[in-house]
């Protein structure tokens, strides 16, 4: 559920329906903002995440529950609850493990920027 103001936006992530994204299920929240500024994703990571990246935009994920790893442009970053890594356009990442997280893409999500080599 989302409810919107003039001043400020609220988002129940849990409530909202999940999509298919390269890393799991994605709740996506203020995709629809004119600004752009940012979205915020709830992302249940699956074991057929594929790696991608992104040419414009930046990704701040922040590790909720479960342990596994993170691909970094090949590089293997363990990561488990609290971890927080920025992802900056151009490097290749995924997702691995039995995860879930909280992705801030900056600025706004946008499907056209997901590149896959």
């Amino acid at each position: 559920m989302e409810t919107p103001s003039a001043a400020y936006r609220f988002a129940q992530l849990d409530e909202i329906p999940p999509v298919r994204c390269p890393c799991g299920d994605a709740r996506r929240a203020f995709g629809d903002e004119a600004e752009g500024v940012a979205t915020m994703h709830l992302v249940e990571i699956l074991k057929d995440a594929r790696p991608h990246y992104h040419k414009r935009m930046h990704e701040i994920y922040l590790v909720l529950e479960g342990e596994g790893y993170l691909e970094l442009d090949g590089e293997r970053v363990p990561v488990r609850p609290m971890s927080s890594v920025l992802i900056k356009p151009g490097c290749r990442h995924r997702a691995v493990g039995d995860l879930k997280i909280i992705n801030v893409p900056i600025p706004a999500f946008d499907p056209e920027d997901e590149w896959f080599d």
